[in-house]
């Protein structure tokens, strides 16, 4: 399929234009104009862009693209490493950050939820990108975190009290850490994200809300794999989920 109609696919689900970003949303740089077969992935490493290489891939469709505001805006070093193979091969980068996070059926808080056997109840806080519900089986935040390590194939960081009791959770794949405080205004009992910071320790012991630090890339895995699966069953071309390694 064309190029072009990927874009305008990816697009009409994800919306873009409704959110605030620091990152272009979608086509980042441009390859042949023909897709026949696409590699997904969590970040727009060099090893994903050899694993795209590998596979004779047309695209490369991630969560974590380039062109990040307040970066150096030169093609040097790393960056230029990596932009000069995907132009020397041909290959298109398409990343959606914020709208894929945020998204109520493809989306990283959606499909993580999905994976931990959370109910939703709703979406809250800048640009609806925290999200709460419930863990239906109950019972300590020991208990809920060890759900979580095994789930996800992680030691996931449990700061608080071990024997709190968890019910109500509110939870924001990645680096959202800063959303702690107002994750506790909504009165759950526990917190999950990907990044911990050393506040979310004190936050954690005087407020009596467990805070669970589960990995930024092993809680954005589900997401994008869930995007690259859609384009996959609807215009039937290839499309391959690659998990590199990333213990942070």
């Amino acid at each position: 399929m064309q190029l072009q109609q990927v874009l305008a696919n990816l697009d009409e689900w994800l919306e873009p234009w409704r959110y605030k970003d620091y990152a272009p949303n979608g086509l980042q740089v441009e390859g042949r104009a023909q897709v026949k077969r696409i590699v997904c992935g969590v970040t727009a490493s060099q090893a994903l862009i050899d694993a795209a290489i590998e596979r004779q891939a047309d695209a490369i469709l991630v969560h974590h693209g380039y062109f990040w505001k307040g970066e150096d805006v030169r093609l040097v070093g790393m960056k230029r490493q990596r932009v000069a193979k995907l132009l020397q091969h041909d290959i298109s980068l398409i990343a959606y950050h914020l709208p894929l996070d945020a998204h109520p059926e493809l989306g990283n808080n959606a499909r993580l939820a999905a994976v931990l056997g959370l109910e939703v109840a709703g979406q809250s806080g800048d640009q609806g990108l925290l999200w709460h519900g419930s863990w239906p089986p109950a019972g300590s935040a020991r208990e809920f975190a060890d759900h979580l390590s095994q789930v996800l194939g992680r030691n996931a960081l449990l700061l608080g009290d071990e024997n709190q009791q968890v019910s109500r959770v509110a939870w924001c794949t990645g680096g959202a850490q800063g959303f702690f405080e107002e994750a506790i205004r909504l009165g759950v009992t526990a917190f999950v994200t990907g990044e911990v910071s050393e506040q979310c320790f004190h936050l954690a012991a005087e407020y009596g809300v467990a805070f669970i630090a589960a990995g930024h890339h092993a809680t954005e895995r589900y997401g994008i794999a869930a995007l690259g699966e859609k384009l996959s069953h609807l215009h039937g071309i290839s499309v391959e989920f690659v998990d590199l390694f990333n213990p942070v």
